[in-house]
């Protein structure tokens, strides 16, 4: 057991640290060379603050685990707890679930993360910690040296509190597993969440079930997953991805070559969606678990899973969870064969049982059928009613026509026989009105022509929503992707992100290369004070506004802008020819650049310039040479 000495305790409250001084004075009086045992401080600090000692915690404190799951610590038992955990080396798995210990005994914590770098594993669910304490928990992960496990589910954290988490978490990359389950992340939310992902290099664990990533805030979280080289387990079930989000999810897994865990039930995805995730799965190679319970998928969906394991040579998928989908006999059979090949296959499905929904076909306008059948035999609509009506009357007995059309050779079928009755004998009379007949085929003629109108739409719309997804998870990889990394693409090529460019002092000569190779020109861009790093210090690097960094500007540069600004390409390429070796380093740093030249010397050089490019030419022109 190890016993700590009451002196370097520091509370936050004044009247509790002079509490603790005066009864630190009068011990260290009576027992000079006495050191309290934990159990003696945290009975201390329980009395100082006003709580009940938990004897949980006094019975446990030889064991690496502590559990103080729902015993109702509050803030200042939570208080407690940290002070007399300070230098406590033994425990390093601390469980604080549903204790209501709020922002302010997150804020103790901070403290004794501080001073303890033992404690490994933090659980701080249902604490209702809100926005206020996820600022605390940011600092947290900024400061702790130690832990590697945080679970934060249900604390009603919201979008602006996932800001705060991400760039702690950009930060601090020792932290392996992180549980942001039972919150509120809705479309901004995950887009913090995708940038936590593009930035982090050390979480291998992400729980973000039970919130409200939909759309947007799918589509974003897609766009960092895309970049991660580190998440090997992802759960994501109960949020509402959608096909919109499994389509970006597709195309992230297309890139993506650490996940190995994927879990997605009940996120409303349906046939579709489970397509759009097989052609991403057809590239990926990694990931070996995917659950997909509890979507609207059928068996053809079932069949698409199972095909993409049986065709694709890439995918190492050995787990799918199905298991409220019922499958049929077609799907067993294709099951066993894949399994003869992949033997680790594992599908769990709900039962046998199920059927593919197959929509009866589309019975042709009767009306077109006769049509067609006219225009074959080059008659006339009349002379098809003409041959009926003996009399002339035009109206035909409901029997004779049916038996007239029975007779004939016009491919009409029971069902389309009765339709076109009921269209040419709307009143029921029991005869067959042909008078409005012209009408019927132009009606005929306008339907099948917004039905085309309408299946055109629909395609049209479809394509656009999937090009509009596409390019917003584009959008958002090149937002998230840190500018100067290479994305290898599917097919082999590479991709250069285009996302934010972040400054970095580079050394004196490849900087000078920079500015001086290429086009041979002063560029502004580079040579502007915010992008020269500071010479000969090392010291960090300071704003533009400091003075010391803008004495290492180009000298003269606007003077030898405007001189050179009505010259030929020619002249201005004439600057290429620096002399590098008396850019030495020991040079003065105030006249590493190269100076300014007068209006006489940049004539002077341009015209011996010109004179260097002519002998070349001379030369072509002789044949001896």
């Amino acid at each position: 057991m190890f016993g700590i000495s009451l002196a370097p305790l520091h509370l936050s409250d004044d009247k509790y640290q002079q509490d603790f001084d005066s009864d630190s004075d009068s011990e260290a009086s009576e027992e000079p060379h006495r050191e309290m045992s934990v159990p003696e401080v945290y009975l201390e600090a329980c009395r100082l603050v006003g709580v009940v000692p938990v004897s949980h915690f006094l019975r446990n404190l030889s064991s690496s685990t502590m559990t103080l799951s729902h015993h109702g610590l509050g803030p200042l038992g939570c208080k407690a707890l940290a002070v007399a955990l300070v230098t406590d080396m033994n425990i390093n798995t601390l469980e604080l679930a549903d204790n209501n210990i709020q922002a302010e005994g997150v804020k103790h914590l901070l403290e004794l993360l501080r001073a303890n770098f033992t404690l490994q594993n933090l659980d701080l669910s249902d604490n209702h910690l809100r926005s206020e304490g996820a600022e605390h928990v940011a600092k947290l992960l900024l400061d702790s040296v130690s832990l590697k496990t945080i679970k934060l589910s249900g604390n009603g954290f919201i979008d602006d509190d996932a800001k705060h988490l991400a760039e702690a978490l950009s930060v601090n990359f020792r932290v392996k597993e992180l549980d942001l389950s039972h919150n509120k992340f809705c479309g901004r939310g995950g887009e913090h969440l995708g940038q936590l992902l593009a930035n982090n290099e050390g979480l291998e664990v992400l729980d973000l079930s039970w919130n409200h990533l939909r759309m947007k805030g799918a589509v974003a979280l897609s766009a960092g997953l895309k970049v991660n080289m580190t998440l090997r387990h992802l759960d994501l079930s109960w949020n509402g991805f959608g096909n919109e989000g499994a389509l970006a999810m597709g195309e992230a897994l297309k890139f993506n070559s650490s996940l190995v865990h994927l879990n997605l039930n009940n996120n409303r995805l349906t046939n579709e969606g489970v397509g759009m995730l097989c052609r991403g799965l057809e590239f990926n190679d990694t990931l070996r678990v995917l659950l997909l319970a509890y979507n609207s998928v059928t068996v053809e969906g079932a069949l698409a899973l199972v095909n993409l394991v049986r065709n694709s040579y890439r995918t190492a998928l050995e787990e799918i969870n199905i298991c409220n989908v019922m499958v049929n006999e077609n799907f067993v059979n294709l099951l066993e064969e894949t399994c003869q090949e992949h033997p680790n296959l594992d599908v769990q499905y709900g039962g046998v049982g199920g059927f593919i929904a197959k929509k009866p076909p589309k019975r042709i306008d009767p009306m077109k059928v006769i049509q067609d059948y006219l225009d074959e035999r080059k008659l006339r609509l009349w002379d098809f009613f003409r041959n009926i009506d003996k009399d002339g009357t035009m109206r035909v007995p409901v029997g004779e026509f049916r038996r007239a059309v029975q007779q004939s050779s016009i491919p009409l079928d029971r069902f389309q026989t009765e339709e076109l009755i009921q269209r040419l004998d709307r009143d029921g009379t029991g005869s067959v009105d042909y008078r409005g007949l012209a009408d019927t085929r132009k009606q005929m003629m306008r339907d099948h022509r917004r039905q085309l109108k309408k299946a055109e739409s629909r395609q049209k719309k479809e394509k656009q929503k999937s090009d509009r997804i596409l390019k917003t998870f584009q959008s958002a990889v090149e937002a998230v992707t840190p500018h100067g990394s290479v994305v290898m693409s599917p097919g082999g090529s590479k991709e250069n992100s285009g996302g934010p460019r972040h400054f970095s002092a580079t050394p004196l000569s490849s900087w000078h290369h920079i500015v001086m190779s290429g086009s041979g020109r002063y560029s502004i861009t580079n040579l502007s004070h915010e992008h020269l790093p500071r010479l000969g210090s090392t010291t960090s690097y300071r704003p533009t506004s400091s003075p010391a960094v803008r004495s290492y500007s180009q000298p003269d540069l606007d003077d030898m802008v405007r001189s050179r600004r009505g010259k030929s390409s020619s002249a201005l390429g004439a600057r290429s020819d620096v002399d590098h070796d008396n850019l030495s380093p020991t040079v003065n740093p105030l006249t590493r650049s190269r100076p300014a030249l007068n209006d006489k010397q940049v004539k002077a050089k341009t015209k011996k310039t010109k004179r260097v490019k002519k002998r070349p030419e001379k030369k072509r022109k002789d044949p001896e040479h």
